[in-house]
């Protein structure tokens, strides 16, 4: 009878305790609540930070990284929590003009070389996307705002989403693109995964091509030396015999007995000098042709004299030829290579120098700070951001998107916001520089403030149609998924055969066009994986 009490009495106190725990927690959830609805700011941080930790989560090695940014701001939307507008369009910006910065040093030189295959291939996956949204549209009835967002999502495209919200004012836009991104995530990884065996490919036996191929195209730079021993370059200055244009390899130094000097369009080759020639395999054949047989390579005995890898950070120079700096110097040096972007160039009195070049020159040791001082060489100029230049190009941006053509009294065109900011990002970049102004970022600079314009935008997008999220997905939830799918898969089913039997695209192109036609981060890792 006494075990009988106290068992009752610990249910009693028990089931007391938890309905008190209840209420307490309902309680301070709804002031947790009330106040992020009062505190947007807050709100903001604690929506990016719990994205994050979405993003963190693994399954089979898959994350959605910094895109569960939008998941959690549909979480956060739904229970009223709402942020400005002006945090939306100021992510946005930032997004668009980084990525417009990111793309146009390179926009205009792909494009004369393959990318007009490239730029019709995206753009069929684009257009077979549309086309099966129209018809969709069509059969099934979907409305226009909402469909309109499934697109976006399908393609996993975050500037098209941009476009979409501002083309369509509707937080149908923002719900279609949160329910179909899921499945254009997933969708992509598959389908690239499974696109070798659709085609038959070898990877390895393509890649081993791929790479003969770019070696052709950037063939490595290496250092010969060699002795004088052709009779026609006897007493000549190397001026006359027009080294750098017959050869296109550069000489670093000259070898006379015991003297090293740095050689210049004066410089007379005797018999028996020794030269150091740096340039290409093929231009160090006509080199040898040129000059005589190859020699062991010599010490530099001459302590005056130094080889030395300077950054390119002084604004003056960025954009001039080295013909002319090498006029403006004041020193005597030789640029014998120059790195950029990864790639090895070989100096000639043409080539232009960037923001972030990393120059090898030859030169006497006492003329090394007046050179260093002409190209800048410091680090922290790397690491720094200007931001005048940004503000500026948005500005220009924005204004351009303001433009409107007009075609009569009914019909006129404008770029946009987002169009008329991308553009003016891409023509400014692919300028480089205007007077004393860089159009430039460095690569962790632009990368920062993309992903924190992404942030900004997919919380700003989440919030604002996660209100009416739940009633959209119970009313018709699955349709809309499988409309999503069906966007997703078939656009590049379609474009996976036009490119491969007509354009004639290898597997790493594919990978590549249909990944950045979908705007596919993760899916491209998985290409390259």
């Amino acid at each position: 009878m006494q075990m009988y009490w106290i068992l009752l009495s610990l249910i009693l106190r028990t089931f007391v305790h938890s309905k008190l725990s209840f209420f307490f927690t309902v309680y301070i959830m709804d002031s947790v609540l009330e106040y992020l609805r009062e505190t947007p700011i807050v709100a903001l941080f604690i929506i990016i930070a719990f994205g994050f930790i979405l993003g963190k989560i693994k399954i089979k090695g898959f994350s959605f990284d910094v895109s569960a940014v939008i998941f959690a701001a549909l979480l956060f939307g739904h229970f009223g929590i709402s942020l400005p507008p002006a945090i939306q369009t100021m992510g946005l910006v930032l997004f668009i003009f980084t990525v417009g910065i990111q793309a146009g040093p390179g926009f205009l030189d792909s494009f004369r070389q393959r990318g007009r295959k490239y730029v019709l291939a995206a753009a069929l996956l684009v257009v077979f996307a549309l086309l099966t949204a129209i018809v969709l549209k069509y059969s099934i009835g979907v409305s226009s705002d909402m469909l309109t967002g499934i697109l976006c999502g399908a393609l996993t495209s975050t500037p098209g989403l941009s476009v979409a919200i501002e083309a369509t004012n509707s937080p149908l836009a923002s719900i279609g693109y949160g329910i179909a991104y899921p499945i254009g995530v997933l969708g992509v990884i598959v389908f690239v995964k499974l696109m070798p065996k659709f085609l038959r490919a070898n990877l390895q036996t393509e890649f081993d091509r791929i790479k003969s191929n770019a070696k052709e195209q950037h063939p490595p730079i290496v250092v010969c030396t060699y002795r004088v021993a052709n009779a026609p370059m006897f007493g000549k200055p190397m001026g006359e015999i027009g080294f750098r244009s017959m050869t296109g390899a550069t000489v670093s130094r000259v070898k006379k007995g015991d003297e090293i000097v740095l050689p210049t369009k004066n410089t007379v080759l005797d018999e028996g000098d020794l030269l150091v020639a740096v340039g290409t395999e093929e231009a160090q054949k006509k080199v040898e042709l040129l000059v005589g047989p190859q020699a062991p390579r010599f010490e530099m005995l001459n302590e005056e004299y130094c080889i030395e890898t300077l950054l390119v950070t002084n604004k003056a120079v960025v954009n001039a030829p080295l013909s002319k700096i090498q006029l403006e110097a004041g020193a005597r040096f030789v640029v014998t290579r120059i790195r950029r972007s990864g790639i090895e160039l070989s100096s000639s009195p043409n080539l232009m120098l960037k923001f972030g070049d990393k120059v090898t020159v030859a030169t006497y040791r006492r003329d090394l700070p007046k050179l260093t001082q002409l190209l800048g060489n410091n680090d922290k100029v790397l690491s720094d951001t200007d931001f005048f230049p940004i503000a500026l190009g948005i500005i220009l941006g924005v204004l351009l998107g303001k433009l409107e053509l007009s075609f009569g009294g009914s019909l006129s065109l404008s770029l946009g916001l987002t169009g008329g900011v991308l553009i003016m990002a891409i023509l400014l970049s692919s300028a480089g520089k205007t007077g004393p102004i860089l159009w430039t970022m460095t690569g962790s600079s632009n990368n920062l403030l993309r992903q924190l314009g992404l942030l900004l935008f997919l919380a700003g997008v989440g919030t604002s149609a996660g209100h009416s999220l739940v009633a959209t997905i119970t009313e018709s939830g699955i349709s809309l998924l499988l409309i999503g799918a069906v966007l997703t898969i078939l656009p590049m089913v379609l474009t996976m055969m036009f490119c491969h039997w007509i354009l004639k695209l290898n597997i790493f192109e594919l990978f590549g066009v249909i990944t950045g036609g979908m705007t596919s981060t993760p899916g491209d890792r998985k290409s390259v994986v």
